[in-house]
């Protein structure tokens, strides 16, 4: 085991400050709260030798100053986009505790974020587009989609998130591939919900975009909001803001194409 001293004299503040804000980043694209995000940096500072820590943490950027003694340096890096992987989020997490507990050095902590964004599984995409369409075919249930619309919903869905996939690899706008995706689930919903005979099109195709809503960043915005972050919190409110107008914009023309929005 490495002892605390000793860590403090291999790491410097470039080390610290850089491969902090790298466990930050990392949380935040994987969809943490900032309060989450704050802990976890301060704590990982802290546990590779930082004695005084201060945040700032925005909509798309870090900065951070570490200091040691009477020495300290302020970085700041970018944060992309903000997405959701909880099982991402809570490897980092863990690290974390395990860099306080065994007294991890910059390198070795280093090395095993870099194993845990390359190693951690995620689904393959096609059980994720079925995933996606099953729960939009039952919320539509729930919301009063008839069982003669209940398959137009799951099979515009599944299109509708594998479209989503697609277009996130290209790494497009996600504005106009909110809109395109909509437009996609909607009138592939409505127009097999037609043909099935189903009384509630309109519902169908509004339940096949639901896995468009942003629910997470949604809720962060408010949890940010009401934990000190304010600013970071309203940038989130107002992207939600903009995915919910291109949404509807997308539902709106599949039903101009099939003539249910007259």
């Amino acid at each position: 085991m490495v002892e605390p001293e000793a860590v403090v004299e291999s790491a410097t503040l470039e080390d610290i400050a850089m491969l902090a804000m790298e466990f930050g980043r990392i949380m935040m694209e994987c969809g943490s709260s900032a309060s989450i995000v704050e802990e976890y940096i301060v704590r990982a500072a802290r546990g590779l030798g930082a004695r005084r820590v201060d945040l700032r943490i925005g909509y798309a950027s870090l900065a951070i100053t570490v200091g040691i003694a009477d020495d300290g340096i302020t970085r700041m890096r970018k944060v992309g986009f903000l997405g959701v992987n909880q099982r991402m989020g809570q490897a980092v997490r863990e690290l974390v505790r395990r860099l306080e507990a065994e007294k991890l050095s910059v390198a070795v902590t280093r090395a095993e974020l870099t194993r845990l964004t390359r190693e951690t599984p995620r689904h393959p995409g096609w059980i994720v587009d079925l995933a996606v369409g099953m729960a939009c075919a039952s919320f539509g249930r729930l919301l009063g989609v008839d069982w003669s619309g209940f398959m137009p919903v799951f099979a515009g869905a599944t299109l509708g998130q594998c479209f989503r996939r697609h277009l996130q690899s290209r790494r497009g706008n996600v504005f106009i591939a909110a809109t395109l995706v909509a437009f996609v689930a909607s009138f592939v919903s409505g127009l097999t919900a037609r043909w099935a005979g189903s009384g509630t099109v309109d519902i169908a195709m509004v339940s096949a975009v639901l896995l468009l809503v942003p629910g997470i960043p949604a809720l962060n915005a408010q949890y940010d909001v009401m934990n000190g972050f304010p600013t970071l919190g309203n940038a989130r409110a107002v992207w939600v803001g903009a995915i919910l107008i291109f949404l509807t914009i997308g539902v709106w023309l599949g039903q101009m194409a099939l003539g249910e929005g007259r």
